[in-house]
């Protein structure tokens, strides 16, 4: 079909191969992967291989990619470092971008990013793809009932016990800007913000360790990991005072002598109920009837609209959503401004950690 949508992957590594060009694969329909850049040109072949039309391009350089008018969307999915720039050089080459998170590697190249999506008008979004969970969209669909009423104190949740991913370059915080924090950390605050619907910090205080990265035969999910790599925290911790007075808790590991570890997982207090998502369940807490009542949602079978939102195809809701928006011209469920204020939090907390200082912002 000609009017189908031309996308360019840029980054063929493991976010590529086990998110975007999956998800993307399912949407056939729709769209059509033309493009395929990677530094290492034997896995942008594999990629066109196994995604890819039959006269799809093979890169090594994204920028003679973004030559191609014919490409509508490029998916970013590289290391941290070169989010911004490849982002930023693709919008104004007039495509539409989705960037894996985090936006990127500070705070300063996520606003540039911004504001080139604002002066150029293309779409840009970031892969927060745990928001297409079932049991997110069922307590976003309570907080915009209003539900909970004023949401004043929440924690973001991304707490692994040993689970340190030791291939690519996870453990390389030149690559990466850091480690759980920025890797799992901004899942869960994410998640918290959009359910508080609130993107106004005031003020940041945290603290990073590096506290297990030397030990060995550790029972790492993935193997013993090289400590002379492990150049990234291991934990990390903020305290998150907004400009309404609520209160965020952020916690992050990779590695934590803690006994029952929870992912990308939150839980909010307001005036009227509570929620979490702990134990990949859904809970609402509230009084009813003068008694203490905990409801738990059955997402199994809780009907049509959750038959698709069973967390195997969580890629793929949000990369439909996201080629909806574009032939649309909606806007994506991650705005960039969005991701921007996750990202001047996650910034605030390593600045606070190496400081020993809290950030106060400004704006």
């Amino acid at each position: 079909m000609d009017n189908k949508l031309k996308i360019g992957i840029i980054g063929c590594g493991g976010i590529a191969n086990g998110k975007h060009m999956p998800a993307l694969k399912n949407l056939s329909s729709k769209v059509e992967m033309t493009a395929f850049c990677d530094i290492i040109e034997e896995r942008a072949v594999k990629a066109k291989e196994k995604y890819g039309t039959q006269d799809a391009k093979v890169y090594t350089d994204y920028k003679e990619l973004l030559k191609d008018e014919s490409i509508d969307i490029v998916h970013v999915c590289t290391p941290n470092r070169s989010h911004s720039f490849i982002t930023i050089d693709s919008l104004e080459a007039g495509k539409h971008v989705m960037c894996e998170k985090p936006m990127a590697i500070n705070y300063k190249e996520a606003l540039a990013m911004a504001e080139a999506a604002k002066r150029t008008g293309k779409k840009l979004s970031i892969g927060y793809q745990n928001r297409q969970c079932p049991e997110n969209q069922y307590v976003k669909a309570a907080a915009l009932d209003g539900e909970f009423g004023d949401i004043y104190y929440a924690k973001a949740i991304a707490i692994r016990r040993r689970a340190v991913p030791t291939w690519g370059v996870f453990l390389n915080e030149y690559e990466q800007g850091g480690g759980p924090l920025i890797d799992i950390g901004t899942h869960a605050l994410d998640l918290t913000l959009w359910m508080m619907n609130n993107y106004e910090p005031k003020m940041v205080v945290g603290n990073t360790f590096r506290k297990l990265a030397d030990q060995t035969n550790v029972a790492n999910a993935w193997g013993d990991w090289d400590p002379e790599k492990f150049t990234v925290e291991d934990s990390a911790f903020g305290y998150i005072v907004m400009k309404n007075g609520a209160v965020v808790t952020l916690e992050s590991s990779w590695a934590l002598n803690y006994p029952t570890p929870d992912e990308a997982c939150f839980m909010i207090c307001g005036t009227k109920a509570g929620a979490d998502t702990l134990d990949s369940g859904a809970r609402i807490n509230k009084i009813k009837h003068g008694r203490q009542v905990i409801e738990t949602a059955d997402l199994e079978t809780g009907g049509v609209a959750f038959y698709e939102g069973n967390k195997t195809n969580t890629p793929t809701l949000d990369a439909a959503q996201w080629i909806d928006a574009v032939i649309n011209d909606t806007d994506p469920c991650v705005l960039p401004e969005q991701a921007l204020c996750v990202t001047k939090i996650l910034d605030a907390i390593y600045t606070s950690a190496k400081t020993g200082e809290p950030v106060f912002f400004k704006d």
